[in-house]
C-alpha cells in the first residue's frame, strides 16, 4: 500500500516514515503542502492513504483536504493535528478528513487508525488478495498456495510481497518496468536500472516453490506480464 505523509516536523515526520516502511508501507513524505499537492496532482502514482498534519507551509492540512474533495479525489485522509478542540475536529472532518489524530499520540494509535480506515474503504485492500489458488495474506505478508488437500505458505520479503500484489492485481496485463518503480519506489529513491529485473528474478524463485515456474512472463521488449491461468491449476 502506497502512504502520502505530508509532515513538516523533522523528527516526527522521520519517525513516522519510519514506522510505515516497516509496517511494508511505500511512503512519499512531503514537508509542505505545495509539494504535497504535486506529488497528489501527479495522475501516474496510486495512493491508498493519505496522513496529512494540519499546519504546513504553503498549502495547508485543511485547504489539501478540500482540494482532494473538490476534485472528487475519495483518497483516505487522517488528519494529524496539535489542536483538540471539539470545534476543530468538526472544521477538519467537514473539509474531507475521514479521520482526526491529535498530537501527542503513539504510533500503535496511528496504525490502528490507519488499519480502521482500510476496514471502512473499499478501495484499500481487503485482509487479503486472492487470485485462483494464490493468496497473500496482509496480516502476515505471507503468501499461501493451496492445491488439493495442501496448503503451502510461502514468506515473502517486503519488495517481493509488493511486486506480487501488484501483479496479483492485475492479471494478463503487461506491466513495464517503470510502471513498477513509479508505484513500488518512493520517489526520489532512484534506483538502479536492473531493480526490477532482480525483484522479478528473486520473485519467480519464490514462487518457483510451488513447483510452477511459469507464473511471471518475461515479455521481450515491453514487460513482464502474470499468468493467472497457472494460479487456477
Amino acid at each position: 500500500m502506497r502512504v502520502l505523509l505530508v509532515e513538516d516536523e523533522p523528527d516526527l515526520g522521520e519517525a513516522i516514515r519510519r514506522v510505515l516502511s516497516r509496517e511494508k508501507y511505500v511512503v512519499d513524505w512531503a514537508q509542505d503542502g505545495n509539494e504535497a499537492w504535486d506529488y497528489l496532482d501527479t495522475h501516474w502514482v496510486e495512493y491508498t492513504i493519505a496522513i496529512i498534519d494540519w499546519m504546513l507551509p504553503g498549502i495547508t492540512g485543511i485547504e489539501l483536504c478540500q482540494r482532494l474533495r473538490s476534485h472528487n479525489n475519495p483518497l483516505p485522509v487522517l488528519m494529524l493535528t496539535a489542536k483538540d478542540r471539539i470545534e476543530d475536529k468538526v472544521i477538519g472532518l467537514d473539509a474531507g478528513a475521514d479521520d482526526y489524530l491529535v498530537k501527542p499520540f503513539g504510533m500503535a494509535e496511528l496504525l490502528a487508525r490507519m488499519r480502521a480506515l482500510q476496514r471502512r474503504s473499499p478501495q484499500l485492500q481487503p485482509a487479503q488478495l486472492q487470485v485462483g489458488n494464490l493468496v497473500l495474506d496482509y496480516g502476515t505478508y505471507t503468501l499461501h498456495y493451496q492445491h488439493q488437500n495442501r496448503s503451502q505458505e510461502i514468506p515473502l520479503t517486503t519488495k517481493e510481497f509488493q511486486v506480487l500484489e501488484y501483479f496479483m492485481k492485475r492479471p494478463g496485463q503487461i506491466i513495464t518496468s517503470q510502471q513498477f518503480i513509479n508505484q513500488l519506489w518512493e520517489i526520489g529513491a532512484e534506483p538502479t536500472s536492473n531493480v526490477v529485473a532482480a525483484q522479478i528474478r528473486l520473485l519467480r524463485r519464490k514462487l518457483a516453490e510451488t513447483g510452477d515456474d511459469g507464473f511471471v512472463e518475461t515479455v521481450h521488449g515491453m514487460g513482464y506480464r502474470f499468468n493467472s491461468s497457472h494460479a487456477r491449476q
